[in-house]
C-alpha cells in the first residue's frame, strides 16, 4: 500500500488518498483533464497497487492507452443467488480438493466483502390477482429450493466475509442501490470510493450513484473473492451528453428504450459511458438508476452519473446516516468527484442525446434495443384491427403482464404511474382480460409502504397486479405456469402469444415457453395492456372499453399528469420507510454464528447441489486443441440464454428427462437457473434453448430450430445433449464456430461451464461479448477471434470439417487455425487469441480460475 499521498480529508477523522497530487506529479494539469472512471481508477491504484508500477499504470490513464495491463481491486462482491450459489458451490469444492491435498480447507474464505441476495429464484406460479399470492409463492420457493438454501445459510456460516440477504426481501440491484452501497466508504481510518463486480450484467443499476459497478460471471467474482485483482486494461470511456427535458407525460422507461437504440446505433460495446450535461442534471436518480440498470443493452460495461445534489437528496431520502451523506459530498468535493470538477474531463468521443425527442415507447419484440414509438405500432405492423372469435383468446394475446424488475421498480415514478393508471381505470369500469397473467414483483419492501400510503396498492390489486414476491421474476423467465385452460387453447390453435413486462430483457424464449414474442413497456403502459389483452393494439388510438355511462375510454384517459405523479412522490415516499425496511435486513452487528465444518456434507440425491467436478475427469486432462469437431455452427448474437437457458424447465427436454428419472415431480422441476450448483443437471441445459439455430442442422436446405446438433462424421441429426453425450462417451474434443457478438445477455457462468464439460476446448467467432469471454478463460476453453473481415462463410465452415489450433499462446497472439475438410483438404486460417491479459494465460494454462487458485494456494502453503 501506498503511504506517500495518503493525506487528511479536512473535516474528518479519516485519511483519504490524494490522488490529484500523485496524478499531477506526473504531468502537471492532467487530473482535471480525466474522466470520471478515471479518477476512480486512478485512486485505486494509488491506495492498492505495487508502488513500483504505479507511474506506468497512471501513465495509461493520463495518456490514454490501452497498451499495458493494471491492477483493480474492488471494494466489494455482490451476488445473486443463482450464479452466488454456484461461486460458493465452486468454493466448496475447492476447500474439498484442498484438503484432499492436504491443505487448510478453513483457510479458503472471500477476502472481499461478499453479499448474496436470494433473489432469482421465485416463480410467479400464484399470480397478481390471487389472494396470498406472496405467501403462497414463497412458500413454494422454499420448498422447490430447500437443498439450494440450506448450502447458502450453511456458506454465512461456514465462510469468512459472507453475508446472506435472505429470499423475500428484494432485488440485489434495488437493494444495493437503496443500502448497500455507501457511495463512499471508510474502512479502517481511510476514505476511498465505493467499487464492486456483481454476478448479473445489469449490476451496472448503482453506477448512478457515481459508483463503478460491473457486472461479471461467477468464475471471474470468484476471482474477486478469493483476493486476485481484476487486471483490466483502459477502457474506451465515452462521454454521453444528455440535452433538453422530457415532454409531459413520458416515463423513464421510455427515456432508457430511446437511448438504448441511440447507443446501440453509436456502437459503445464494452465502453464505459458517462452521462453529463444539463439533461443529466434534471434526472432524478430513480431516473437515472433506470437508465444505468440497462447498461449491457447497450452494450456498454459501465454506464456513469457523476455524484452531484441529486445523489445527496436520494441518500437523504433512501434514510441514509447523516454523517455517511455528510462524508459523500465532503469526499467528492475534496477529490474531484463532485459534477462541477468534471465539467474540464476530456473525452476521446462525446455522444449527445435531446431528452426533448423522446417519445412513448415499447422495445420488441426479441430485443431490447428495438424501439416501437406507439404512436407508430400501427405502421411497423405490431397492432392492426383483428377479427376475433368471442370466447376465444385474440391474435398477439398478452397471456403475461408483469410490472417487474429492478430496472423501473426502484424508480418510484414508474411505480406510482402504474398505481395511478390503475386507479383511473377501475374508476371507469375497465378491467383485465381473463387470459393475462398480471403481476406485480418490486425489486424492494419499501414500494409496498408508499404504495399502501398513497391508497394505490389496492387499486393495483383490483386490475389484478397484487404483489407476487419481492425478487426479479418474469424478467429473469420465472413466470410461472399458465393456467391449464389457457395453456390448451395456445396449442391446440397454434396462438401467437405475447408478453409485456417493465423488465430489461425480452429475448427469444426467455420470458415464458409459450409467450412466443416478449416487448418491454414502462409499468404503466403494462397495465394498460392488460386491459387491452392484445399487442394488436393501437394502443394510443384503440377504445380500452367503455365508462359506466357507456363512453369509449382511450389511453389518454387514464394516463396520469406528472404532477399528480410526483405530488404523491413527494408526499408518500420518506426516509423512515426505506430506514423500517433495511435497518432489520442490515443489523449493525452479527450475531455470532453458530461453528460448523469447513467442509460441506454434499447430499446425495439433490437435483441442487452437486460437488463440482472441476479436478477430475476430463477437466483434469490436456487439452490438445488437435482434431476438434465442431458441436455447432452458429450465426451472430449467439445469447448466453441459448448457450444456457434460465426459464422453466420442460418435461420433453434432456434435463426434464434427468430429473424425472431422478424422482422429481414436474411440478417442482424449477427452472434453469435454480439447478447450475449441480453440474448433472446444468450441463444437460447446454444449447437447450429451443430457439437455437445450428447451421449444421438443416430441413429442405433451411437451417431448422431447435436443440439440435449434427453427429460426425456419421452425419446423424440428434438433440444437442444426445450429441454431447456421444462425443463424450468416444472423449473426442469439440469446437464451436459462431458469427459476431457471441455470449451477449446475462453474466451466466453455466454458458461457459456447460460447454466445457460437454469438451470443446476451442471456441471461434467474429467477436465476444465481455464477461463471457472472461468466463470461458476462466473455464479454460481458448477463445479465438477470426480476423476482421472474414468469418465462417468465409472458409464454407458446414460442420464435416476437423479443426487444430497450434502457435504460442500468449496475448492476443496471432494463431493458426488448420481446418481439415472432408475430403481431406486443409487450409491454415491465421486467428487472434483472445487471452488478452498475461493473467489469463495463467489461468488458463492451469485449466482455469480454481485450478489456478489451488495450485497458488498449495503453493504458499507449502512455502510457508
Amino acid at each position: 500500500m501506498n503511504t506517500d499521498y495518503r493525506k487528511k480529508l479536512p473535516g474528518t477523522d479519516l485519511d483519504y488518498y490524494d490522488t490529484r497530487a500523485a496524478v499531477d506529479a506526473i504531468e502537471p494539469g492532467a487530473y482535471a483533464k480525466l474522466p470520471y472512471t478515471s479518477r476512480v481508477h486512478a485512486e485505486n491504484l494509488v491506495r492498492r497497487c505495487d508502488p513500483a508500477s504505479l507511474t506506468d499504470s497512471l501513465k495509461q490513464l493520463i495518456e490514454r492507452k490501452q497498451d499495458l495491463d493494471f491492477p483493480w481491486y474492488p471494494a466489494r462482491v455482490v451476488c445473486h443467488d443463482i450464479l452466488g450459489q454456484t461461486a460458493l458451490v465452486d468454493l466448496a469444492g475447492l476447500r474439498d480438493a484442498i484438503a484432499e491435498k492436504g491443505g487448510d480447507p478453513s483457510k479458503v474464505n472471500p477476502v472481499v466483502p461478499t453479499q448474496l441476495i436470494v433473489d432469482h429464484s421465485l416463480a410467479v406460479e400464484h399470480a397478481g390477482f390471487e389472494k396470498d399470492a406472496f405467501e403462497k409463492n414463497r412458500e413454494i420457493e422454499d420448498r422447490r429450493n430447500d437443498d439450494r438454501f440450506h448450502f447458502i445459510n450453511w456458506t454465512k456460516k461456514a465462510f469468512k466475509n459472507v453475508d446472506v440477504i435472505q429470499p423475500g426481501n428484494g432485488i440485489m440491484h434495488q437493494i444495493n442501490l437503496e443500502k448497500m452501497s455507501p457511495v463512499i466508504h471508510a474502512r479502517d481510518g481511510v476514505a476511498f470510493p465505493d467499487t464492486l463486480v456483481g454476478t448479473d450484467s445489469h449490476t451496472p443499476h448503482v453506477d448512478a450513484l457515481g459508483v463503478i459497478a460491473i457486472g461479471v460471471g461467477g468464475l471471474e467474482a470468484e476471482t474477486v473473492m478469493l483476493g486476485r485483482p481484476s487486471y483490466m486494461r483502459l477502457p474506451n470511456i465515452i462521454g454521453v451528453e444528455l440535452t433538453g427535458k422530457r415532454q409531459p407525460g413520458i416515463t423513464a422507461t421510455d427515456i432508457v428504450l430511446a437511448i438504448t437504440e441511440f447507443l446501440r446505433n453509436a456502437k459503445v460495446v464494452s465502453s464505459y459511458l458517462e452521462f453529463f450535461g444539463e439533461g443529466a442534471a434534471e434526472l432524478t436518480l430513480g431516473d437515472r438508476a433506470t437508465i444505468s440498470n440497462m447498461t449491457p443493452e447497450f452494450g456498454a460495461s459501465a454506464g456513469l452519473f457523476f455524484i452531484d445534489e441529486q445523489t445527496i437528496e436520494y441518500l437523504k431520502l433512501t434514510g441514509r446516516d447523516a454523517e455517511q451523506v455528510k462524508l459523500v459530498e465532503n469526499y467528492a468535493k475534496e477529490t474531484g468527484l463532485w459534477a462541477d470538477d468534471l465539467k474540464t474531463a476530456e473525452y476521446e468521443r462525446v455522444l449527445t442525446f435531446d431528452l426533448s425527442t423522446v417519445v412513448r415507447n415499447i422495445a420488441g419484440p426479441s430485443n431490447p434495443h428495438r424501439r416501437v414509438p406507439t404512436s407508430e405500432l400501427a405502421e411497423r405492423g405490431i397492432s392492426g384491427t383483428v377479427e376475433n372469435e368471442e370466447g376465444l383468446m385474440p391474435d398477439g394475446a398478452v397471456i403475461i403482464a408483469a410490472i417487474t424488475s429492478c430496472t423501473n421498480t426502484s424508480n418510484p415514478r414508474n411505480v406510482i404511474a402504474a398505481g395511478l393508471v390503475a386507479k383511473k381505470a377501475n374508476e371507469l369500469g375497465l378491467t383485465r382480460k381473463p387470459w393475462v397473467k398480471s403481476s406485480f414483483a418490486p425489486g424492494s419492501k419499501v414500494a409496498q409502504l408508499y404504495l399502501e400510503e398513497a391508497n394505490l396498492l389496492p387499486e393495483l390489486e383490483e386490475m389484478g397486479f397484487g404483489i407476487v414476491g419481492f425478487a426479479c421474476t418474469t424478467c429473469n423467465g420465472m413466470s410461472g405456469a399458465l393456467d391449464p385452460v389457457i395453456q390448451k387453447e395456445v396449442v391446440e390453435r397454434d396462438l401467437y402469444t405475447t408478453a409485456v413486462l417493465s423488465g430489461n430483457r425480452n429475448f427469444d424464449g426467455r420470458i415464458h415457453p409459450y409467450a412466443k414474442q416478449a416487448f418491454l413497456a414502462s409499468p404503466p403502459l403494462v397495465v394498460a395492456y392488460a386491459i387491452a389483452g392484445t399487442i394488436r393494439f393501437d394502443i394510443e388510438k384503440d377504445i380500452l372499453g367503455n365508462d359506466q355511462e357507456g363512453n369509449p375510454v382511450t389511453l389518454k384517459d387514464i394516463w396520469p399528469s406528472d404532477e399528480e405523479i410526483d405530488e404523491i412522490v413527494k408526499q408518500y415516499v420518506k426516509p423512515e420507510q426505506f430506514r423500517e425496511i433495511y435497518i432489520p435486513m442490515f443489523p449493525e452487528s452479527d450475531i455470532q454464528q453458530e461453528q460448523v465444518s469447513p467442509l460441506y456434507d454434499w447430499r446425495p440425491q439433490t437435483t441442487y447441489i452437486r460437488r463440482p467436478p472441476y479436478w477430475e475427469g476430463a477437466l483434469a486432462g490436456e487439452r490438445t486443441l488437435k482434431n476438434l469437431r465442431p458441436l455447432a455452427v452458429l450465426g451472430d448474437n449467439i445469447t448466453t440464454d441459448h448457450l444456457s437457458p434460465s426459464n422453466a424447465i420442460m418435461l420433453d427436454s434432456a434435463a426434464g428427462a434427468y430429473l424425472h428419472k431422478m424422482g422429481l415431480p414436474e411440478v417442482d422441476f424449477n427452472s434453469y437457473a435454480t439447478h447450475r450448483g449441480d453440474h448433472l443437471t446444468a450441463q444437460r441445459a447446454t444449447f437447450a434453448n429451443p430457439k437455437l439455430l445450428n447451421e449444421m442442422v438443416k430441413e429442405n436446405g433451411e437451417v431448422k430450430q431447435g436443440s439440435l446438433a449434427r453427429i460426425e462424421p456419421e452425419g446423424t441429426i440428434s438433440r444437442m445433449w444426445e450429441a454431447i453425450e456421444t462425443y463424450m462417451d468416444r472423449k473426442q474434443p469439440l469446437i464451436i464456430i459462431a458469427g459476431a457478438d457471441y455470449g451477449q445477455g446475462s453474466s451466466r457462468d453455466w454458458a461457459a461451464k456447460g460447454v466445457r464439460l460437454a469438451g470443446v476446448e476451442v471456441i471461434v467467432a467474429e467477436g465476444f461479448e465481455r464477461i463471457h469471454r472472461t468466463n470461458l478463460v476462466g473455464m479454460g476453453v481458448l477463445p479465438v477471434e477470426f480476423k476482421a473481415g472474414e468469418n465462417r462463410h468465409t472458409y464454407n465452415i458446414d460442420g464435416t470439417e476437423t479443426y487444430t489450433v497450434t502457435g504460442d499462446i500468449t496475448p492476443r497472439a496471432t494463431l493458426t487455425l488448420t481446418i481439415t475438410r472432408k475430403n481431406g483438404e486443409t487450409i491454415d486460417v491465421p486467428v487472434t487469441c483472445r487471452l488478452d491479459t498475461a493473467d489469463e494465460v495463467l489461468v488458463y494454462e492451469a485449466g482455469g480460475v480454481l485450478q489456478r487458485f489451488a495450485q497458488d494456494f498449495l503453493e504458499s502453503s507449502s512455502a510457508a
